[in-house]
């Protein structure tokens, strides 16, 4: 629990018009659920919520005051420009903003972040620094675990996580740094040491109205930071490096002229093999992780970690020492004479980059199993169909996490794009189910790519978390192969 804080202290780095008087404040709060006596009620407009409808019952019901966008006639009233930004800025006052004492870090673009912050902080810890880590997966605090609820938790959350990281002697914060988080001002005042971009492909305009809102988003993160660490093989990278007022640093497995390039690269059952070329010495990179994207994030890891005054021997060689992070062309042990990989691939992009790089080292078939996610971003349905067929030589279509939508509605809108190609298909809702089958009707040198879950190990139905770890179902999958095809 944080300690109290006068308010005009809590207010700090806020613009605010109001003629409330200075006083002691418990707590700072967002949603009226949690309200606690003697707290600051922020009001936050959501989408199907807004918290200046329960400014008057906070007042009521013990908060010393409420802040808000627009006067609604009540005493004790703040009213700010912006209260999501009032919000993240008050608490990391009351937290005593942490952030400003540890080296940030933080990671952005549609795919990759997780694995770039991984490696970063598996860098950075392989030389006895101690590191926090906000991402996906899982929050970590130096060999700490904690479970993940969002890329980017809750502003109210990630102070407290920040305070706790500070709390336990971390020097540097990796983090994702999600558009949806940037577009709600959860990171409020947080300064960066170093920003990364990786790229920016279709995703998440069920939340952004187009392309451009999902980018300006992303953005907003380079406003905020020292150095910006960018792939300039991505088109909205190359807008970027051209726009961001701070330092760049550009990546590329293309042009040349990057301050950080990869040559001679191969890509290989068990990861891939490039040459590093940074101010012009050239070292020799083995990676653990399969896929051309995997160069990508490599490079990216590097360069932020160089930036951070990591030396080159040592990142080539953390480099070189890691193998792969969960749920990321994740190779899931079969002992059988086919493989199994697990990707969180669930957008276009995802699938555009796993499935061509699974291909150049598939002897046998290349099996994708994919779905879509219920109450997201209907129109790249269709276009992950298509991306699956043209790269694939059966399909298997079913559920990702529905949600609260039918599956087999979602399905339906999938399969136009799949029949824009002759591959072969099925459709089997039941995920279970589906793993099943292609585990089963797998041929010798065949690669089964699971598309979607990644790292999850729940499924979404019908509004409900369920268990479902993949790992776990292959495996119940190959124990129920007959005898003979061990």
């Amino acid at each position: 629990m944080s300690t109290k804080m006068m308010l005009y202290n809590l207010l700090e780095g806020v613009k605010w018009t109001g003629t409330v008087e200075n006083c002691e404040i418990s707590d700072v709060c967002s949603d009226s659920r949690k309200l606690t006596p003697g707290c600051a009620f922020v009001c936050i407009k959501g989408l199907n919520f807004d918290g200046h409808d329960h400014a008057a019952a906070a007042l009521q019901n013990g908060a010393a005051v409420v802040v808000c966008e627009h006067d609604l006639g009540l005493s004790n009233q703040i009213v700010v420009e912006n209260s999501r930004l009032a919000y993240s800025i008050m608490c990391g006052n009351l937290f005593g903003n942490p952030a400003s004492r540890m080296r940030m870090i933080g990671v952005t673009g549609t795919n990759g972040k997780t694995t770039v912050t991984t490696l970063i902080k598996n860098i950075l810890s392989s030389l006895g620094l101690k590191v926090g880590l906000v991402g996906t997966i899982q929050n970590e605090i130096i060999d700490e675990v904690h479970p993940a609820h969002k890329t980017t938790p809750d502003a109210y959350e990630l102070h407290q996580l920040f305070a706790e990281m500070e709390k336990k002697g971390c020097e540097f914060v990796v983090m994702e740094v999600s558009s949806h988080a940037l577009a709600q001002y959860r990171l409020g005042a947080v300064n960066f040491e170093i920003a990364v971009f990786t790229n920016l492909t279709q995703d998440h305009l069920d939340y952004h109205k187009d392309m451009e809102d999902y980018f300006a988003a992303k953005r907003k993160l380079f406003d905020m930071t020292r150095t910006a660490v960018i792939n300039i093989d991505d088109d909205y990278g190359q807008r970027l490096a051209l726009m961001v007022p701070c330092e760049v640093v550009t990546c590329s497995t293309k042009h040349k002229n990057a301050d950080f390039y990869a040559s001679d690269i191969k890509c290989l059952p068990t990861g891939v093999e490039f040459h590093l070329d940074y101010n012009n010495i050239t070292s020799k990179i083995t990676f653990g992780m399969p896929g051309f994207f995997s160069v990508e994030n490599a490079l990216s890891a590097a360069a932020a970690c160089l930036r951070a005054g990591i030396s080159l021997e040592k990142v080539v060689q953390g480099l070189n020492a890691n193998h792969g992070v969960k749920g990321r062309s994740e190779i899931i042990p079969t002992g059988r004479d086919f493989t199994v990989i697990c990707d969180y691939a669930h957008s276009p992009d995802g699938l555009k980059n796993i499935l061509p790089s699974v291909r150049e080292y598939t002897k046998g078939r290349l099996i994708t199993l994919f779905g879509c996610g219920g109450d997201r971003d209907v129109t790249k349905r269709p276009i992950m169909g298509e991306i699956a067929a043209e790269n694939s030589d059966f399909l298997i279509v079913t559920s990702d996490n529905p949600r609260t939508e039918d599956p087999v509605k979602i399905i339906e809108d999938i399969l136009p794009g799949v029949k824009k190609h002759s591959t072969e298909y099925v459709v089997i809702p039941d995920r279970r189910e589906a793993i099943f089958y292609a585990v089963s009707h797998a041929k010798p040198g065949d690669v089964i790519v699971l598309a979607g879950k990644g790292h999850e190990d729940y499924q979404v139905l019908n509004g409900k978390t369920i268990h479902f770890d993949e790992r776990e179902v292959v495996a119940e999958a190959l124990a129920a192969l007959p005898a003979d095809n061990v």
